[in-house]
């Protein structure tokens, strides 16, 4: 957890009060960081990336961003994190919307009482997110590309497909289609046996397999797309239509 605010009584005010509900509640999160230079939020969940929670001001005087580009930065490195912003401001709660930041909710400081139960609001939707994500135990791909990092489920991923360009793979999943720089062995390595190498271009998920396709020695996925298999490979892939 993570609180960014300018006005060092406030800080103080939101620590203490975020601290004595994780205590109470019993729940599973720890204020991290607390400060006023967004510089020092971009740096810790750089050094240790994960899913985190941010209270974020909107106005940060004499820093070098506000909370909206400071919004912007932590969705670069945590695109599931939950972002709640608390502020003086209520007029610029649309603003959240035109930056895409996909806050959780946008709390105002003008009534105390009102404040506080939005956060611990906040702090009960976040918990019975992560309890219902644990749940499910979905397992995730993560793949930085450039400043951004993404997390695709694994479930979501097609195939794996060697890109024309030097040291380059192509993700193909259901909702993305992504380039980036790594090595089939290392993914093979790295994802284990649902994944199988069926040709030296492509290394699929043999969970959406569909068909084959002998005529042409292609394996259609359940969404029709279709992936070279190797003669060699033939039995194997056999194994895995049903």
């Amino acid at each position: 957890m993570y609180i960014c605010e300018d006005n060092a009584q406030i800080r103080a005010e939101l620590e203490s009060y975020l601290k004595n509900q994780i205590l109470i509640e019993n729940y599973d999160m720890r204020l991290t960081l607390s400060t006023r230079h967004p510089e020092d939020i971009i740096a810790a969940i750089r050094k240790t990336p994960g899913r985190g929670i941010y209270f974020l001001d909107v106005e940060l005087n004499g820093e070098s961003m506000d909370g909206f580009a400071l919004g912007q930065e932590i969705r670069k490195h945590d695109t599931r994190g939950f972002i709640i912003y608390v502020t003086a401001y209520k007029e610029l709660a649309f603003e959240t919307f035109r930056y895409h930041l996909e806050a959780l909710d946008y709390i105002t400081k003008e009534n105390p009482e009102k404040m506080y139960a939005g956060m611990s609001r906040c702090l009960h939707i976040i918990t019975d997110r992560m309890c219902e994500d644990r749940s499910k135990h979905r397992p995730y791909f993560t793949v930085k590309i450039m400043d951004v990092v993404k997390h695709i489920p694994i479930d979501e991923i097609l195939f794996f497909e060697t890109s024309g360009r030097s040291h380059r793979i192509v993700l193909h999943a259901d909702r993305d289609r992504i380039d980036f720089i790594g090595s089939m062995q290392e993914l093979e390595k790295t994802l284990g046996e649902r994944f199988i190498r069926v040709h030296r271009a492509y290394l699929i998920n043999t969970t959406r397999i569909s068909e084959l396709d002998l005529k042409h020695r292609e394996i259609i996925m359940d969404n029709d797309a279709r992936c070279l298999f190797s003669r060699n490979m033939k039995e194997r892939v056999m194994k895995y239509i049903s």
